[in-house]
């Protein structure tokens, strides 16, 4: 009697028992809401990158534009101001005997702030632009190795040094002055100064090289020419080094002055080349501020004019005949930009935000592209109306002098800009007494 082996299922019936299988398994994990896991562990995970993004945009956007940034601004300044007023008030002896404790439970309350700051910032920087599309690892490293970080990380790392390898780092303190530092992030002019000394580095470091040549050459020549009247005070050349620095910067102490009249004569020369040499860092840090400034202004201006339909119309020709006519100007809300009754100086072109101007006949609001002023400014009268900022606006101004040569650099804008005028100006006419200028 023969026996028939055992059938093995077809594929089609082993898929259908898997997918079975799996869709059990599935349902087993759907939660009493009926939602699968992966679309809560999906919603989970989400919340975290919004919150991340929130962070960031509160510590590194928002400077000012978002009340939660401004807030946080505020108080970290303040404290850094204030740890760096402790810092100094530590070093009296009466102070430091009265109010020893609490200057360390403040010290104590501002590690644990910067600390806590330091995290949130290397947790944030894959929210940073070019950074995002790194691994985390990556970009939190690139991030950290950046200027602003490493002061940060400096202006604690004294504290946990000494805790972990228990030695008297006392000496380390001094890394507390670094927290000054971190005011630069809140500090625009101080961002403009530090970029000025980047760019300008080379010409500061040969500026460098000269005042140290004219230190060597200066205090070798007075060696050979006061060491046999002086030498306990011009003995050697290194030690002519300290008359040599206190002449060039023109300080003058006077504990080392030379005797004879070669010296003397020596040390007029020495001084006057003092000045001109100390002249040259000055120089060179003060046209780079000024370039790094109009370089700012360039380019906030050339912001601004592309906002505006009626100005990016311009060639880059006009543009840069027209720019240094153009000034940027930002104003908070409530602002009375032209008042009822001024002269009409200037006229102004809204990049952004709005501006509402009261008649006695009714209000207007003007908005991105539009531009006011011109009226009373075109016919050289006084304003009719009066012109108020409703919102954080962005807006260039135009004075009646350089209005002319903007007519010259582009007629067929100049051209609209008055027709429009005219126009407003007969609307005036027609709904008031002709008195004053509209807007």
């Amino acid at each position: 009697m023969s026996t028939d082996p055992p059938r093995q299922p077809s594929p089609a019936a082993h898929a259908a028992v898997t997918h079975s299988a799996s869709n059990a398994v599935a349902l087993a994990d759907v939660p009493s809401g009926g939602q699968p896991e992966d679309q809560f562990a999906s919603s989970h995970r989400a919340v975290r990158p919004s919150l991340r993004r929130r962070v960031y945009e509160i510590m590194e956007i928002g400077h000012g534009e978002d009340r939660a940034s401004k807030a946080l601004d505020v108080f970290l300044v303040v404290l850094i101001v204030a740890n760096i007023a402790v810092f100094c008030a530590e070093t009296v002896p009466s102070l430091e005997q009265t109010w020893g404790v609490e200057f360390h439970v403040f010290e104590l309350f501002c590690l644990f702030v910067f600390t806590i700051e330091y995290i949130a910032r290397l947790w944030i920087a894959v929210e940073v632009p070019f950074l995002s599309r790194l691994p985390p690892w990556k970009a939190r490293l690139r991030f950290a190795a950046r200027a602003p970080q490493i002061i940060d990380l400096l202006a604690i790392l004294p504290f946990y040094l000494g805790h972990m390898f228990g030695v008297d780092l006392r000496i380390l303190r001094i890394f507390r002055l670094l927290r000054f530092l971190k005011l630069s992030r809140y500090s625009p002019a101080m961002h403009t100064l530090i970029r000025v000394l980047s760019n300008e580095r080379r010409a500061l470091m040969g500026a460098g090289l000269l005042l140290i040549a004219a230190v060597l050459f200066a205090s070798t020549g007075i060696y050979f020419l006061e060491h046999q009247a002086q030498p306990d005070k011009f003995g050697s050349v290194p030690e002519s080094a300290w008359w040599a620095i206190a002449t060039l910067t023109t300080v003058g102490y006077g504990d080392v002055t030379p005797h004879t009249v070669a010296g003397r004569v020596f040390g007029g020369i020495v001084m006057v080349t003092g000045l001109c040499v100390l002249a040259l860092p000055v120089a060179i840090i003060s046209t780079g501020f000024a370039q790094e400034v109009n370089r700012h202004d360039f380019v906030v201006t050339w912001s601004l004019i592309t906002r505006i339909p009626l100005l990016a119309e311009l060639d880059a020709e006009q543009v840069a005949l027209v720019m240094p006519m153009l000034h940027a100007q930002y104003l908070p809300p409530n602002v009375e930009i032209i008042a009822k009754g001024s002269p009409g100086s200037a006229m102004y072109f809204v990049a952004s935000g709005r501006v509402r101007m009261h008649t006695a006949t009714g209000d207007r609001t003007f908005g991105t592209g539009e531009f006011f002023g011109m009226v009373a400014m075109l016919a050289n009268d006084l304003n009719n109306s009066s012109f108020i900022t409703t919102s954080k606006c962005r807006m260039l101004k135009l004075y009646r002098e350089d209005f002319h040569r903007f007519e010259a650099a582009s007629p067929a804008i100049a051209a609209h800009i008055r027709k429009v005028a005219d126009q407003r100006r007969a609307a005036f006419l027609s709904a008031a007494p002709p008195t004053t200028s509209a807007g």
